[in-house]
């Protein structure tokens, strides 16, 4: 027995000595290369895409909170703010990035992937960046999510109906030129209401990705994202907030708590986005060229 400890005491004390302290540091603290190792190792673990979302995201804790902090790259003619960005990160280039993560096993599967994600068909621009997050980022992310409102609420699921319009958003950012763009639309999606969630914890997932639903502005569905993840066994929001400037986590139930007694005026309830269950497999990877068959 007594060897048995030394051999065990020998083999932390080697494993301690040889190991890559950078693969436990913070992603923004971290190289490129430094995050490719850690998708490398993750990648042989065996575990479910949201399994993966729950470790990835916790790596952007105490990340700071930038809302330009990523765009259409270098050489867009707007927004020519970096593709990838680990040093900074806003609540929906967040959510991306952990998702691009998770299915990926590369730094290079990563990136293109995120393209898949943020973009319409992986195709990098302002008019095929997936801005609305519902009306566009959900719908062509459907090959990869689906909408769990009902998952989570059942028969006590509201819906909202609000018209889109592309048009107004583009010509906002001073883009006269109109082709090719998604003509305004009326959608009408389910959410959970505000008062209802301490109920439905249990029926909320690792991994899920959630959106405040406005109450009262008809031009727009949502402007925050948001997971929900685990920690020492309970249940935590995890968001990249300007509320705080920087990526944090709040009990469950502390923010529910919070969002109902302060900011009830504002929002009605959640939409719920989750991993498709055919895709939440063990050791589930993606690579970029199958993304398009997927999406058929």
């Amino acid at each position: 027995m007594q060897r048995f400890r030394v051999f065990i005491f020998l083999l932390f004390l080697f494993q301690s000595l040889f190991a890559d302290p950078g693969l436990h540091k913070p992603f923004h603290e971290m190289t490129h290369r430094e995050i490719d190792q850690v998708l490398r190792s993750i990648a042989e673990k065996n575990l479910t895409v949201t399994e993966k979302i729950n470790i990835f995201s916790e790596r952007f804790l105490g990340m700071p909170y930038n809302l330009t902090c990523v765009g259409d790259g270098p050489y867009a003619l707007l927004e020519d703010w970096p593709l990838v960005n680990f040093k900074e990160t806003n609540c929906m280039a967040y959510c991306e990035h952990v998702l691009a993560l998770s299915v990926s096993n590369t730094w290079d599967h990563f990136f293109n992937n995120l393209q898949q994600i943020r973009y319409k068909d992986g195709l990098i621009g302002m008019k095929t960046r997936n801005h609305y997050t519902m009306a566009d980022w959900l719908p062509e992310n459907s090959w990869l999510l689906e909408d769990a409102a009902k998952a989570v609420a059942g028969d006590r699921v509201k819906t909202v109906t609000r018209v889109i319009s592309h048009d107004t958003f583009f010509k906002g950012k001073g883009i006269t030129d109109e082709r090719f763009i998604k003509p305004d639309r009326e959608i009408t999606i389910p959410y959970v209401p505000l008062e209802i969630l301490n109920e439905l914890e249990n029926n909320t997932e690792t991994g899920d990705i959630i959106a405040l639903i406005y109450r009262n502005l008809d031009n727009i569905f949502s402007a925050h994202m948001l997971m929900i993840a685990e920690k020492d066994g309970q249940k935590v929001i995890r968001e990249s907030s300007n509320s705080k400037m920087t990526t944090f986590d709040t009990p469950y139930r502390e923010w529910v708590k919070d969002v109902q007694e302060n900011r009830s005026e504002k929002y009605l309830g959640l939409a719920f986005m989750r991993v498709k269950p055919v895709l939440n497999q063990p050791g589930m990877i993606l690579y970029p060229w199958e993304i398009s068959d997927l999406k058929k």
